[in-house]
């Protein structure tokens, strides 16, 4: 048989004497783990490059080192806790320190394992590991960093139990390593003779942990990795045989939710009318806890009628006849000062505020989790971004050690920044404790955005000045409501910093991530972005891509206008200022796809805008319909407005894993940017948010989105990926904006646009949720 250079072994051998200089670029350290068939392990803290700037320096700090080098960074020193093992069927299994939540990293990491060990994507079974203390900062899901942080942990692994199994038929088939061919879970001996990896897996099993060095296959031999691959899920998912959190089935867990009080973070006083309740059919516990009263019964549909049936006095909430007004208010009274003079001598100068609105972070899946607490300990199961915090968090609440609480993390259904906060899972374990029962609860609709977390409101001020064509100075002010960042890193001592009061460690944590995610990638002079937090006390959190959609939209409107002062084409002036080529590529790139300049309508527009994060950058060019006829279009029970009628989208998101899961995020990322600037928000009322549920909470709807959509996937650039989850949206928010000024003539000031019209009726807040739903498919197309 002829070898190949793709096919040959290419890679692992028996650990050498460690050379002084270290481990090359491309060679790395790992380990052969003990045990009954093929374990291996990975340990990267030697072989690790070293950060690319100890101390950041001007002009801008994401240049430098940014979320993603502190988050990768920060999990290497336990990446040796990773491991890939393989059974005697040939099946290599991985437990993923990360959390599933729709975005496609089990996909992406079964493909990265399936190029490197030389199987089938089918042949790879990756699950989600439950909450690991000692990987410490190593199992948070959140800055979209997975594949950033863990395609080499991953590919490493593999590459070392790819070097056993050959060694192993080496042995087996009496031939050279060198000389085998190695081809879905198949090696192949010169002569012919095999040895399938389920047959290798036990002879290739080490008596004692062993280290060992591997060198990774050379990019240009991939054949799995950077092509299209469906979800490795996708057909349980269409067909309902994917399990999530409550799909599970745990003995005597019956449904359970809670009724909440009406103004937000309230809590129960006294239940007027127990024994009823109790009595009422399928009813089996009724407690109150710290967030509500919890009702335990045969169906959800009886927890419900329970629920609606109680009569309970309340404690007041925490946010006691605060409304957006007031809210707005405070921040207005808390913005930092601009530094540059607002009279510049000779200079031409522009001042513009902006305002964003409240926006729930709820998932397609609501909060919920099952808790099984005994006496001694506690198992919970649920969807989990930062599951060692909430191990954490649960032990303390139970008053048992962290050793006490197993904590399973479940693929989830989304998650917006939601599950960074095990919420669902601390209220399922206390209400578990006071029944003395398993629960398996579930946060009704409603709960979500009254009670729930939400992206919190903010406004920027931004300042520019320009002399002689060019831009000297650009300050923006971005002052917020305080963004609960109680997960930290994903491990305890982070997670308590952020917890500190104001000024002693959470509001530091804030601005340290601000610092490291916002980047104005323009040659603009003297540029500042500083954040200022109030700390109200909102049930805020990371929504998805935390700062990046306000910050860009202000700064993007501002570019606009910029270009309008100097008498430019807005594509054009971008390009004169951009600082780097992939961002200056892909901007080229949508507005030669889109057509940028092309005539259209009066009340229609196009919009450009850039965005550069995650170790990538994209752009994006929309055309939106701002005419009556469009906006006014009879929709029922809903919002209209403007319309996105097309959206191109050009991603550089670095070396692709997945070209499929890469642009289905950016086709998820446009549509919630379309959202951000023209209909979803929270009204905050007399102390609550107004919203409940999904048909009050205007995310894009399908008469909504854009009849034409497009997705370019930049040709890899660089050795790992960058960062996918969140790429799509800031760009869409800042291009839809742009759009929507010129469409209408007025640049837009308060998101979303629509915020200031009430299109529904509120639900009712006493009882805290509608009666279950009794008209069927009534309503169905």
């Amino acid at each position: 048989m002829t070898l190949t250079h793709d096919d040959r072994a290419h890679d692992a051998a028996p650990a050498t004497p460690p050379r002084p200089a270290g481990p090359s670029r491309r060679r790395f350290l790992g380990y052969l783990l003990a045990g009954t068939t093929l374990a291996v392990g990975v340990d990267l803290g030697r072989g690790a490059s070293p950060a690319a700037a100890a101390v950041p320096s001007p002009p801008q700090v994401p240049e430098l080192y940014d979320l993603e080098d502190l988050e990768t960074h920060s999990a290497l020193p336990t990446s040796a806790l990773i491991s890939i093992t393989v059974d005697t069927a040939g099946r290599a299994h991985f437990a993923m320190p990360r959390m599933e939540v729709g975005q496609g990293i089990t996909t992406a990491a079964a493909m990265i394992i399936a190029e490197e060990l030389g199987v089938a994507v089918s042949a790879v079974d990756v699950t989600l590991a439950p909450a690991r203390p000692e990987l410490v900062f190593n199992q948070l899901t959140g800055g979209s960093n997975t594949m950033n942080s863990m395609f080499t942990p991953i590919r490493v692994a593999a590459a070392i139990a790819r070097g056993a199994l050959l060694r192993a038929a080496a042995i087996e088939l009496g031939a050279a390593v060198s000389s085998l061919v190695a081809k879905d879970g198949v090696v192949t001996a010169p002569g012919g003779r095999t040895a399938t990896y389920g047959a290798l897996s036990v002879k290739a099993a080490s008596a004692t942990t062993t280290s060992v060095s591997v060198v990774l296959k050379d990019r240009s031999t991939f054949t799995v990795v950077g092509r299209p691959q469906n979800r490795v899920d996708a057909m349980d998912i269409v067909t309902g045989r994917k399990h999530f959190t409550t799909d599970l089935s745990v003995p005597d867990a019956l449904p359970t939710m809670v009724c909440r009080p009406p103004t937000l973070n309230g809590s129960p006083r006294r239940i007027r009318n127990l024994a009823k309740v109790r009595a009422m059919p399928g009813v089996t516990d009724v407690v109150m806890v710290d967030t509500g009263v919890a009702v335990r019964a045969a169906t959800f549909g009886q927890c419900i009628e329970a629920v609606r049936a109680l009569r309970c006095d309340w404690n007041p909430g925490t946010v006691e006849g605060q409304s957006d007004d007031t809210v707005l208010a405070t921040l207005k009274k808390a913005e930092l000062p601009m530094a540059v003079p607002s009279v510049p001598v000779l200079a031409k100068q522009l001042d513009l505020r902006f305002e964003f609105m409240f926006r729930s972070s709820a998932a397609l899946e609501p909060n919920c989790a099952i808790a099984d607490v005994r006496s001694d300990r506690a198992t919970v199961w649920a969807g989990l971004k930062a599951p060692i915090v909430a191990q954490a968090k649960i032990a303390d609440a139970l008053g048992l050690p962290q050793t006490a609480v197993t904590v399973n993390v479940v693929t989830g259904g989304g998650s917006f920044g939601h599950k960074l906060f095990g919420d669902g899972a601390l209220e399922a374990a206390k209400i578990s404790k006071a029944m003395g029962k398993p629960v398996k609860l579930m946060w009704h609709r409603c709960d979500e955005p009254r009670e729930g977390r939400t992206h919190p409101m903010a406004t920027s001020r931004i300042r520019a000045t320009v002399l002689a064509g060019q831009v000297l100075t650009f300050e923006q002010r971005h002052t917020s409501v305080k963004t609960d960042f109680g997960h930290g890193l994903g491990e305890r001592l982070t997670a308590m910093a952020a917890e500190l009061p104001a000024n002693l460690g959470g509001l530091s944590l804030s601005q340290s991530i601000f610092t490291l995610t916002q980047e104005l990638p323009y040659n603009f002079g003297v540029v500042t972005q500083l954040l200022n937090e109030v700390d109200l006390p909102f049930n805020t959190g990371s929504m998805r891509n935390i700062y990046s959609p306000d910050v860009a939209a202000a700064n993007e409107l501002v570019v606009d206008q910029l270009a309008k002062l100097t008498g430019q084409d807005p594509l054009a002036f971008r390009l004169a200022f951009l600082k780097d080529a992939r961002t200056r590529a892909v901007l080229q790139k949508v507005a030669q796809v889109g057509g940028w300049g092309r005539r259209m309508p009066a009340g229609t527009a196009q919009g450009i805008a850039i965005h550069k994060e995650y170790k990538g950058c994209t752009a994006v060019l929309v055309e939106i319909d701002c005419r009556p006829a469009t906006v006014g279009r009879p929709i029922r029970d809903g919002v209209t407005g403007p319309r996105v009628t097309k959206a191109v989208i050009a991603v550089d998101a670095g070396l692709v894993v997945n070209p499929t899961g890469l642009e289905a995020q950016m086709m998820g990322g446009v549509n919630d940017g379309i959202a951000l600037v023209l209909t979803s928000s929270n009204h905050l009322q007399d102390g609550h948010f107004l919203e409940g549920s999904w048909d009050n909470y205007f995310y894009t709807r399908q008469w909504n989105t854009p009849l034409d959509f497009q997705c370019i996937v930049m040709p890899s650039n660089g050795d790992v990926p960058g960062g996918a989850g969140e790429a799509g949206v800031p760009a869409t928010v800042a291009a839809t904006a742009c759009a929507y000024a010129r469409a209408t003539g007025t640049v837009p000031t308060r998101f979303p646009v629509n915020h200031g019209t009430l299109s529904f009726t509120p639900k009712t807040f006493v009882p805290p949720v509608p009666p279950a739903p009794t008209d069927g498919l009534s309503y169905t197309y």
